[in-house]
């Protein structure tokens, strides 16, 4: 396991006790670095979604209990984050969430001429994914060729 791998699991392990009591969902865990800069950011989302004071109130409980745990050597910058309405599809639950919903996916190599797709989404398992265009053709693709999925977002 990776370090930032290990570091994502143990603030997890500490984090869900937090948002199970606040009825908050755990979207992701990121520990990177941009720049010179560590950061560890936590991304949190509810139905009807997250707002400022929410992302405060877990960012409060949370610093005190890494604080007192102590797990990661480096200095970094611990953030609490809504995921956004660009949210990327990672966990069953999001792809339940976003059955029968409009999304992109973006992959990794050009795919009949295109790396990028749109579409309803139809089904999905652990290898595939697959949508319905608006032009009625139906496209499945392999989870390894997948650089991005997300729901579409509509302006």
């Amino acid at each position: 396991m990776s370090k930032a791998a290990d570091y994502e699991a143990r603030t997890e392990k500490l984090i869900l006790p937090i948002l199970e009591r606040m009825n908050f969902e755990l979207v992701d865990i990121e520990y990177v670095k941009e720049g010179d800069i560590w950061y560890l950011r936590c991304y949190i989302d509810k139905e009807g979604g997250i707002t400022v004071n929410d992302c405060e109130d877990v960012a409060r409980e949370m610093n005190d209990l890494l604080d007192a745990e102590d797990f990661i050597p480096d200095s970094y910058t611990f953030e609490v984050s809504s995921p956004g309405l660009g949210r990327p599809l990672k966990k069953e639950k999001d792809f339940v969430r976003n059955m029968g919903k409009n999304i992109e996916i973006r992959t990794y190599r050009m795919i009949n001429r295109s790396k990028e797709f749109e579409g309803v989404l139809k089904a999905y398992d652990k290898d595939s994914v697959t949508i319905e265009t608006e032009a009625g053709e139906t496209l499945a693709f392999q989870r390894n060729e997948i650089a991005l999925i997300r729901q579409a977002i509509d302006f």
